[in-house]
């Protein structure tokens, strides 16, 4: 299970946009078991983050027309007032390599153009290294085929990915909604902060702009 903690980066709420993943990028190298930061920020383009709104945040191999579920890592937490997930892998859900996203998912907002399907955002693939699980032969296929074409890499953007909901999943949570208040926990470890709470630390992460690919 992916240990996660929700923590705020911004003394104040974004602005129109969508998500923008600005962690991982595609020269990222996490390891298994070590706290890493998944981040966001406004693009700056429609649909608004408040309209993007509450999302669920999790691990996917795969491309862009079939992808599976490697775990979730929060069922929910609302991107427009919150920009970073420090969370820690659990190597036993795959193997090393350059395989892995991260797809957030609105509870709230469908596709403008598949409005059958939520709207989505995605971050670069990025390099696992010290897994120890292996991928069965369906999602090994996802991956073959991920390679072979030219879409080698994560749906970018903000999206639809049309299979996406029948994608397999060789992991899954059940634990509760994290909470938008500060210090309220769920029951996969996640703890939000609100936006008015930290404010009052001196200095606001810097986030570093990356290209999706």
């Amino acid at each position: 299970m992916f240990a996660a903690a929700i923590l705020l980066l911004a003394a104040v709420s974004p602005a129109f946009g969508t998500v923008f993943m600005t962690s991982p990028v595609g020269s990222t190298s996490w390891a298994a078991g070590q706290q890493v930061t998944i981040s966001w920020k406004d693009d700056g383009q429609s649909p608004s983050l408040p309209e993007f709104g509450p999302s669920k945040v999790s691990v996917y191999v795969g491309s862009q027309t079939q992808q599976t579920l490697i775990q979730e890592i929060v069922p929910s937490v609302d991107v427009s007032t919150t920009s970073s997930i420090v969370f820690t892998p659990d190597g036993s859900k795959g193997e090393n390599g350059a395989y892995y996203f991260i797809r957030i998912e609105s509870l709230a907002l469908k596709d403008k153009a598949n409005p059958q399907f939520p709207a989505e955002a995605f971050s670069a693939k990025y390099t696992m290294t010290g897994m120890t699980g292996t991928f069965d032969a369906t999602v090994k296929a996802q991956i073959g085929a991920a390679a072979g074409s030219s879409a080698s890499s994560a749906p970018s953007g903000t999206t639809a990915a049309g299979s996406s909901a029948a994608a397999s999943k060789t992991a899954s949570t059940s634990s509760h909604a994290a909470s938008a208040s500060t210090s309220a926990k769920a029951n996969n470890g996640a703890i939000s902060v609100s936006n008015s709470a930290v404010a009052c630390f001196a200095g606001v992460a810097a986030v570093a702009l990356s290209m999706l690919f």
